[in-house]
């Protein structure tokens, strides 16, 4: 007999106002990094994040949300508002707080390779989120 396991594919992304870091699960263990989008304009933004929410076939999106900090309320009604560009139908939106998750990046990554503003960091920031998530 032939046991079949299924298991929900869940992004998650870092949204910031230059990048939009992402990373992605597809067995609800192990979290792998991608290449963060450069962010031009939000409608190009939110383009290149739905597109690679249907090439991964994604079931749940988790969404990095600031908590605390003098900025936080601003922060978070950018956040929703480029969620909400998304126009996700079929995708579960989930929010994590991401207090700290960019400093934990950094951390993380001293001395592995020198931090540039080519995304790795936000990337490597949504990574952290979604396993604080899961």
């Amino acid at each position: 007999m032939l046991c079949y396991i299924t298991f929900m594919k869940i992004a998650s992304i870092d949204v910031g106002l230059k990048r939009i870091g992402l990373a992605i699960c597809l067995d609800g263990n192990i979290v792998f990094p991608q290449d963060a989008i450069l962010r031009k304009n939000r409608n190009q933004a939110s383009r290149d994040v739905k597109l690679f929410l249907e090439e991964w076939d994604i079931d749940i999106l988790v969404v990095g949300l600031p908590k605390g900090g003098s900025t936080e309320e601003e922060m978070e009604r950018r956040i929703r508002h480029f969620v909400s560009l998304l126009n996700l139908d079929k995708i579960k939106v989930e929010y994590q707080d991401e207090q700290w998750s960019s400093i934990e990046a950094k951390e993380l990554t001293k001395g592995v390779f020198r931090h540039k503003r080519d995304g790795k960091i936000d990337s490597i920031s949504a990574k952290i989120i979604l396993e604080r998530w899961l």
